[in-house]
């Protein structure tokens, strides 16, 4: 059974503050060292163990294996490492258990609680981050309540989040309260609802210790509004700026084990397929959502083609959206199953008939509905000023992305915004600039004048690449801001003994898309 969440008050937070201070991302890394470090990405602790053992009695030391590996210290150390909150103090807010009050008695840590760091446009943040330990410390199963603590998804959702300021922000799905600590950097408010009240306790946990640093600039952090209940309902009839949400978007067909901070409840892509439908009913006049998913890929659907079942749902929407949708990943019926089996904890040498009896359940649900793939992905929605969506667009990227993300997707909303009132006149007109992080390369046979392939190649943002003809490499080497597209593309036909039309009309199209993509600046 699940421990109750840990539960502070404002003096008790601070005094937790002060034995924290200074227990961050980077002092554990350089306690446990690369390889431990490295192997508490995938989930394994012993290594962290040994190290953190090593160092006796520090501080850093003991906070790391109490709190983050789940090891047993003494009273003793307990006490010098929380020498503001002190065992006592921990025990009557839920965070430790002691075994007795002697010296040598063993102190556990009843939760999980590690340092977190992010690059944000704000600069580095460091937080402390509570929630229900992981089976890798336990040993055991986790409950159906678990409330999770910061994975990759979270980690994604909060580089790829736009962060201009926003007076109303909505995390859909808060749980442990990561998106909503974010979002409090940027918004005047912050209303975060979860399902599981389990979840909305470590929120407020979590909020309540890093209250101080939550403020944006010189503004002082205002309380969350926490709110139970299942996705929009707990909000209907209002509207906000922002909306994100790391839903429970985890398909589950009867038969497999369910948790409630993966699973909503609803059959198949249900949930990622509701807040497509229904985000816009709360999204304000020129207000983003942005919310991971996965989708199902069905035979069906056009020949098996991803964005079929997306488009529906955004042509059946509630509102009109602006839309951009990035896959990420794609995953067949089995590869779907196992990789959530094991997100369980369910595996063949565990429990070999749990295994083959969840396994089936999968792969009988994904045929039966003639699901071929599971999509995983990022979406990006928004409600139109003019009330007429003028974006939609689909894309897969399974590459590296650029952290954070946040002002990529920014700059490319207000790009397309522009593109889309621009006539080729006024393309032409404009004096663009080459992106600092653009770089170009060429490749040919070494004998060759001419070079067989030239790429221009983005280092930030999506990181995409760009093959050029010999007139869009030379526009975008011109593109200082000084000149416009239209004089350059004369210059160029000039220099290349053809009409200035026939450059004109490859380059402006060309153009457009290195905008959109972030290449060429205004």
């Amino acid at each position: 059974m699940s421990t109750r969440p840990p539960a502070v008050d404002a003096p008790a937070a601070a005094a937790l503050r002060a034995d924290l201070d200074g227990w961050t991302v980077d002092d554990v890394s350089t306690l446990v060292g690369d390889r431990a470090f490295r192997a508490l990405g995938r989930e394994q602790v012993v290594p962290a163990l040994l190290e953190a053992r090593a160092a006796g009695d520090a501080p850093t030391a003991i906070l790391t294996r109490l709190f983050m590996l789940g090891d047993d210290v003494t009273r003793a150390q307990a006490d010098a490492a929380l020498a503001h909150l002190g065992v006592p103090g921990a025990e009557r807010i839920g965070l430790v258990r002691s075994a007795g009050e002697g010296a040598d008695d063993g102190v556990r840590s009843l939760i999980d609680l590690r340092p977190y760091a992010a690059t944000t446009e704000h600069g580095q943040v460091d937080w402390w981050i509570a929630s229900d330990q992981g089976e890798a410390v336990t040993a055991q199963g986790v409950g159906q309540d678990h409330v999770l603590g910061i994975g990759g998804a979270a980690t994604t959702l909060a580089s790829v989040t736009v962060r201009t300021p926003r007076n109303r922000v909505l995390d859909i799905g808060t749980g442990c309260g990561i998106q909503a600590m974010h979002a409090s950097l940027h918004a005047d408010a912050v209303v975060a609802t979860d399902i599981s009240a389990r979840a909305l306790s470590y929120a407020r946990f979590n909020e309540t210790v890093n209250a101080p640093a939550l403020g944006g600039g010189a503004t002082a952090h205002r309380a969350w509004d926490l709110r139970e209940g299942s996705m929009l309902e707990p909000v209907a009839g209002e509207s906000f700026d922002l909306v994100v949400s790391n839903p429970p978007f985890v398909i589950t067909p009867p038969g497999a084990p369910t948790y409630e901070y993966r699973h909503g409840g609803v059959a198949g892509d249900g949930v990622t397929a509701g807040l497509i439908s229904d985000v816009g009913a709360v999204l304000a006049l020129g207000g983003v959502a942005q919310l991971l998913g996965n989708w199902e890929i069905r035979r069906g659907d056009d020949g098996g083609d991803w964005r079929a079942r997306i488009e529906h749902w955004l042509d059946t929407a509630s509102v009109p959206l602006d839309a951009w949708i990035v896959q990420r990943d794609a995953l067949d019926a089995a590869e779907y199953a196992e990789t959530w089996l094991r997100d369980a904890g369910v595996t063949a040498d565990r429990d070999p008939a749990l295994w083959s009896s969840a396994y089936e359940a999968y792969l009988r649900a994904f045929d039966e509905d003639a699901v071929e793939a599971i999509g995983f992905g990022l979406v990006v929605l928004r409600r139109p000023l003019t009330g007429t969506p003028t974006l939609r667009r689909f894309e897969e990227h399974e590459g590296a992305m650029a952290t954070p993300l946040g002002p990529t997707l920014a700059a490319a909303l207000e790009a397309h915004d522009w593109l889309a009132s621009a006539s080729d006149g006024d393309v032409l007109d404009t004096a663009f600039t080459v992106a600092p992080d653009v770089t170009k390369e060429t490749h040919g046979r070494p004998l060759e004048a001419h070079p067989e392939h030239i790429l221009l190649r983005q280092g930030g943002g999506f990181g995409r690449v760009i093959k050029a003809d010999t007139a869009l490499a030379g526009l975008v080497g011109a593109s200082d801001g000084e000149l416009t597209v239209g004089q350059i593309a004369h210059a160029l036909a000039a220099l290349l003994d053809v009409a200035p039309g026939d450059v004109i009309g490859g380059i402006v199209p060309a153009v457009r898309d290195l905008v959109r993509d972030g290449l060429l600046l205004r």
